[in-house]
């Protein structure tokens, strides 16, 4: 082969290969994050996400966010610590965590209220005559747990004047108040609406306490903050975009809470859509109060010493603000 030939060949060959690595390179920054995001109730707290999962909100971000359902706040925070989860749509369950040393870190709050209410059986006519009685609530030191804790303390009572059972979901512990196996049960929509079909009635509804509390945080490793800062920043984004659609669109959310259901039962649906929708904030920061509020309820002997503001970091809801990110997106740009 001639000199000038061979040259040719071997530049040729050159950026062929350039060419090959800078498309790869290319797609590999192209590639979306994928960021599984664990819930441990079948409510309508759990529409924001839903709908970034639904109306694909986490594109725009360069996220790909699968939503995993995983019963109990315990368990989910089991799951967040084994890394079988990125972040955890969760309660108090992930402040009694971090007092035992987790590196969680809370980086928003789309319900920042008790979102339950008390059903109970036909012969308990007020909240007093549970004395005795039992109590059913969904597992042991999380948001149903807790707001047990707080309403008996509204009427000078404690779970020590009665006996409490824990159920790993909702439907277990309706089934139980069915059976007559416990006389009142904590439950958060659409089960409220389910027990109403069975003949029960509300006691009290305990998020009209407007009591400040972490009913539904956005729990992250420390690590992430320090390791992937945008990864972080962009599910805030997505989360933020999710909360503007849960608010303003519910037609929208409710086909997405539909499918996260496995329901066509209309009834359901809107029970589940319309007693979150008025909860849910523009931008969900944490505040000191709801994680002081979570320590005040908690029996974890480190609770009394210490600081809410260890609990979170709210300085990416912050830089949304700031941006103008916020405001953009509730302009519709």
């Amino acid at each position: 082969m001639a000199p000038k030939l061979l040259s040719r060949f071997v530049i040729g060959i050159f950026f062929a290969i350039f060419a090959f690595f800078a498309a790869n390179l290319l797609h590999a920054a192209a590639a979306p994050t994928t960021i599984r995001v664990g819930y441990p109730q079948l409510n309508g707290g759990q529409t924001p996400l839903w709908n970034i999962a639904d109306s694909k909100l986490d594109q725009k971000y360069n996220l790909d966010i699968k939503p995993v359902y995983i019963p109990g706040g315990v368990r989910l925070t089991q799951s967040m610590l084994s890394g079988s989860v990125d972040i955890a749509m969760t309660g108090g369950a992930a402040v009694n965590a971090m007092l035992s040393g987790a590196e969680f870190i809370y980086v928003g709050m789309p319900v920042a209220t008790y979102a339950f209410s008390l059903y109970a059986r036909p012969e308990i006519k007020e909240v007093a005559d549970l004395r005795g009685k039992v109590l059913g609530v969904i597992t042991k030191g999380a948001s149903s747990d807790h707001a047990a804790i707080a309403l008996l303390r509204q009427y000078k009572m404690t779970q020590q004047d009665m006996k409490v059972l824990y159920f790993s979901r909702q439907e277990d512990a309706l089934a139980a108040l069915n059976q007559g196996i416990v006389q009142a049960a904590v439950h958060s929509a659409p089960t409220t609406l389910m027990a109403r079909r069975l003949g029960f009635k509300e006691l009290v509804n305990i998020g009209a306490l407007k009591l400040p509390y972490p009913f539904m945080g956005l729990a992250v490793r420390r690590s992430a903050i320090q390791q992937s800062p945008d990864v972080v920043r962009g599910f805030l984004k997505a989360m933020v975009a999710g909360l503007k659609l849960s608010i303003e669109q519910p037609d929208i959310s409710k086909r997405a809470i539909g499918k996260y259901l496995a329901s066509k039962d209309q009834e359901i649906i809107d029970e589940a859509y319309k007693s979150f929708a008025q909860l849910f904030p523009r931008v969900p920061y944490v505040t000191d109060d709801a994680i002081r509020a979570a320590l005040a309820v908690t029996d974890h002997p480190k609770a009394a010493a210490a600081n809410p503001k260890d609990f979170y970091d709210n300085r990416f809801l912050q830089e949304l603000e700031s941006s103008g990110f916020v405001k953009a997106l509730n302009a519709g740009k």
